[in-house]
């Protein structure tokens, strides 16, 4: 294992372990808003700590993007760590045992290091760049489906802007009669991972943050997919919408979406 990723993967599980605790009392927590259905816990924020701590004892120059704390310039530039330390905030709070912690390394602009971890299952996925994508130590591979027509596809809804969602239900109405069917669990992170898993086919969503899908587009891309903007570009991360898959669905998914 290379050894950046595994220092964010000893992150992950500290920040997994804070979660999980969490987790089960979750009574006891306190929940703030941050704006329409997107909730933040003391859970989040300790676990981005905890993150940023770990990977400092070893990467003391390094900057960090982080969802709670926002961006911390560090000496060597070069480096930066994009930090999502609960993905499904809101499945956390409500009881829904579907969310993960998202850690991606990017050197020169480029992602490098990707882990997503879900503290629940105990399922841990990493990718190197070049080194290919793994689930629990053994290679995955996103799927490679004929058409539309044999997919099942992931997605999120405008929650955050619900004045969008008519022009969200314009592509989904398009693709929903193309696929076999589509879910929306609440984790772009988990989302990504199980698109490089092969579990989900494809996935697209507008209106997400580069710590959403930072460590899932480097696991789709090193398991095999194909990851763009809702125009095909093939440089997703800051631009705020993204679709992942084999080649065939993200051209299928595009064709509705730009």
């Amino acid at each position: 294992m290379h050894p950046m990723l595994n220092i964010a993967v000893r992150a992950a599980r500290v920040a997994g372990t804070l979660i999980a605790r969490g987790f089960e009392n979750r009574s006891e927590l306190a929940t703030e808003s941050k704006g329409s259905n997107d909730y933040v816990t003391q859970i989040d924020k300790e676990a981005e700590k905890a993150i940023i701590h770990k990977i400092q004892q070893s990467f003391p120059d390094h900057s960090f993007l982080g969802e709670e704390s926002g961006e911390t310039e560090g000496k060597d530039s070069d480096f930066q760590w994009i930090i999502d330390p609960l993905d499904g905030t809101t499945n956390f709070v409500k009881g829904i045992p579907h969310f993960a912690v998202s850690i991606a390394l990017l050197y020169k602009g480029r992602l490098d290091q990707a882990v997503v971890f879900d503290p629940i299952r105990g399922e841990l996925f990493t990718a190197s760049r070049g080194k290919g994508a793994q689930l629990n130590g053994y290679r995955i591979r996103a799927s490679k489906p004929k058409d539309l027509s044999e997919t099942v596809l992931a997605t999120g809804l405008p929650f955050k802007d619900k004045a969008r969602f008519g022009e969200f239900a314009l592509g989904l109405n398009k693709i929903f009669h193309e696929c076999g069917d589509i879910r929306r669990a609440g984790s772009a992170a988990l989302d990504m991972a199980y698109v490089a898993a092969g579990r989900h086919d494809g996935y697209w969503e507008r209106g997400i943050k580069p710590w959403d899908i930072a460590a899932g587009e480097l696991l789709v891309r090193e398991a095999g997919g194909l990851v763009t903007d809702f125009k095909g570009g093939n440089d997703p991360l800051f631009k705020g919408e993204i679709v992942a898959g084999s080649a065939k669905v993200v051209q299928g998914l595009v064709k509705h979406l730009k």
